[in-house]
C-alpha cells in the first residue's frame, strides 16, 4: 500500500512503525475471509483491509478520529485471525494497537463511554477491586435484562450478566520448594483469572511440581497491561510492562527462571510483545526483550518436559484454540497433543479459527456482536458430542460457559487430573478414578 506520511510525522517510532506495516498490505483480502466482525456484518469497513485504510487516512494525514473511524476500530476484537491468513507478513495488531493509542489521546467519547472504559481501567486489573466489584455485580444480575434494553446502559448490563452467582476462593500465592528441580519457571499471577478461576493456578502447580519443576511467583508483579494497553492506555499499559519486567528481571538475576509461564493466553500475547512495547525505552528496552524472550503459554512448556502417564478416562474434549494463543502467539499443536497423549478423545469445532467473542472487554463494551460470536462458538461446540470444553484462557472460559451447555476447563486443568491431580470440580459427574 502506498503511503505519503510526512518526513516529521516519520520521526515518530510509533509513526514510523505503523506506516511500515501499512506498506506491506497489498489489498488482497484474504483476510476478510476469517475476520470475525467481516463475516458477521460484511462492511468492508469491518474488516482488517477497510480498517487499515481508515488508520492509514488518520494517521498520515494526523486526523482528528472521527465517530465513524472510531466505531469501526472499536468494533475490531484483536483476534489476530487476520495476521494468520495474512500472506504479506502485516503486523495488524501492533498497527492496531498504535490507532487505540491515537483515538484515546485525540478522541473525546460519550460520557457514558468513558465512565464504563474508566470503570474496567480501574478496576479490572486488580484482583481485590475486582472481587468487591462482582460481589456487588452478583446482587445486580437480575436487572441486566432492563438495562439491556437502554443501549447507553448495555454494558452495564453485559458486566452483571457476566458476573458469577458466587465467587470461589481466593486462591494462595505460595507454592512449595522442590529440594531436587529439573527446572525452575515464574507463574503470572494474574488479574482476573485468579478471581473468577484459581482452579487454573492450582492445577499448573500441582502438574509442574509433579514434574519435578519449581514453581515461584515474582514479589511485584501484577496485570500484565493486557486489558489497558488494548483500550489505548498507552502510558498504563507501559508502566505495568515496566513492573513486570523488574519483577522478573530480578529473580532471572537471583535463582534464575527456565521460563515465565502464562495460562492465560491474552496475557502470554503481550507479555510476549513487551520488547516490542518497550522498544525505544533506553532503561527496559534490552531486560524487557530478555523478559519477552522466557514467556512462554503453559502448554508450550508442557510440551517441551516430560509427563506422567496418562488416563483420559473415556473422556471426550472439545478443545477451543484461544486466538490469543493460535493467531497472537502462533501455538496450534501443543495443547491438542499434550491432550491426547494424556489419554483423551480431542475434538476441535468448526471455524476454529474464529473468536468466541471475548476479547479482553470486548464482551462489555461491544456486547451485541459478542453475544452473536458466542452463539455461533457454542452451536459449533455443541456439534461435536463433547463431555468437556477445554481451553487455555480466562476470557474464553467465561465466554464460551454462556453459550456452550458444557463445563469448561483450563487444558492444564485435564492434564493435571489425567496424571494424578484431583478431579475438575465442574466434572463430577466422572469418577475420580
Amino acid at each position: 500500500m502506498q503511503t505519503s506520511f510526512p518526513p516529521e510525522a516519520l520521526a515518530n517510532p510509533a509513526m514510523a512503525s505503523s506506516e511500515s506495516v501499512i506498506r506491506k498490505c497489498v489489498h488482497c483480502g484474504f483476510c476478510t475471509a476469517t475476520c470475525p466482525t467481516y463475516v458477521l456484518l460484511g462492511d468492508e469497513l469491518d474488516s482488517p483491509r477497510g480498517r487499515i485504510y481508515q488508520i492509514k487516512d488518520m494517521l498520515e494525514n494526523d486526523r482528528t478520529p472521527s465517530a465513524e473511524v472510531v466505531k469501526h476500530v472499536d468494533r475490531c476484537l484483536s483476534c489476530l485471525s487476520c495476521m494468520t491468513t495474512c500472506p504479506s507478513g502485516v503486523n495488524y495488531m501492533h498497527l492496531v494497537d498504535h490507532a487505540r493509542a491515537h483515538i484515546e489521546a485525540r478522541y473525546r467519547r460519550p460520557a457514558f463511554d468513558r465512565l464504563y472504559r474508566a470503570l474496567l481501567a480501574g478496576v479490572l486489573p486488580h484482583p481485590m477491586r475486582f472481587r468487591l466489584a462482582l460481589n456487588l455485580a452478583a446482587l445486580g444480575r437480575p436487572l441486566a435484562p432492563l438495562l439491556r434494553q437502554v443501549r447507553a446502559l448495555r454494558p452495564l448490563a453485559a458486566m452483571l450478566a457476566l458476573a458469577p452467582k458466587a465467587l470461589p476462593a481466593r486462591a494462595s500465592t505460595e507454592a512449595p520448594r522442590l529440594p531436587a528441580r529439573k527446572g525452575r519457571v515464574a507463574l503470572l499471577q494474574g488479574c482476573a483469572e485468579p478471581v473468577l478461576r484459581p482452579e487454573f493456578r492450582a492445577a499448573t502447580v500441582r502438574l509442574l511440581n509433579r514434574c519435578g519443576h519449581e514453581v515461584v511467583f515474582a514479589p511485584g508483579e501484577g496485570c500484565c497491561g493486557a486489558l489497558v494497553h488494548h483500550m489505548g492506555r498507552e502510558d498504563d499499559a507501559l508502566a505495568a510492562a515496566r513492573r513486570n519486567v523488574d519483577a522478573w528481571i530480578a529473580e532471572i538475576e537471583g535463582e534464575g527462571l527456565d521460563a515465565i509461564l502464562v495460562t492465560a493466553s491474552g496475557c502470554g500475547t503481550t507479555i510476549k510483545d513487551y520488547g516490542f512495547m518497550l522498544r525505544d525505552d533506553p532503561v527496559y528496552a534490552e531486560p524487557a526483550a530478555r523478559v519477552s524472550a522466557l514467556a512462554m503459554d503453559v502448554s508450550e512448556y508442557l510440551a517441551r518436559i516430560e509427563l506422567p502417564a496418562g488416563q483420559g478416562r473415556g473422556v471426550t474434549v472439545a478443545y477451543h484454540p484461544a486466538c490469543s494463543l493460535q493467531h497472537g502467539q502462533k501455538v496450534t499443536e501443543a495443547p491438542k497433543r499434550l491432550l491426547a497423549a494424556a489419554g483423551y478423545t480431542v475434538r476441535v469445532p468448526a471455524e476454529a479459527h474464529l473468536c468466541c467473542g471475548s476479547a479482553g472487554t470486548y464482551n462489555i463494551l461491544q456486547s451485541e456482536i459478542a453475544d452473536r460470536l458466542g452463539a455461533r462458538k457454542g452451536a459449533a461446540i455443541a456439534a461435536l458430542d463433547a463431555d468437556v470444553v477445554a481451553t487455555g484462557n480466562i476470557g474464553c472460559a467465561t465466554q464460551i460457559a454462556r453459550f456452550a451447555g458444557l463445563p469448561v476447563v483450563h487444558t492444564v486443568e485435564l492434564l493435571d487430573w489425567a496424571t494424578g491431580g484431583p478431579r475438575p470440580a465442574s466434572l463430577s459427574i466422572f469418577p475420580e478414578e
